[in-house]
């Protein structure tokens, strides 16, 4: 799933940025923001795209 990907590819990506945070870095910390608002719309696209799936009949 293409949604599962970029979500995963997200949360990877910041994670330095997290740490860095953690350890008190301002600019760290706002671009770990940005990303999880990313992250929290990447979930619900793919929460939307399994409830879609979910709904299909199947044959």
């Amino acid at each position: 799933m293409e949604a599962y990907e970029r979500l995963v590819k997200l949360v990877t990506e910041v994670a330095d940025d997290v740490k860095k945070a953690e350890g008190g870095n301002k600019a760290a910390g706002t671009r770990v923001r940005k990303v999880m608002q990313d992250v929290r719309k990447a979930a619900q696209d793919l929460r939307a795209q399994i409830l879609q799936t979910r709904d299909q009949p199947t044959p």
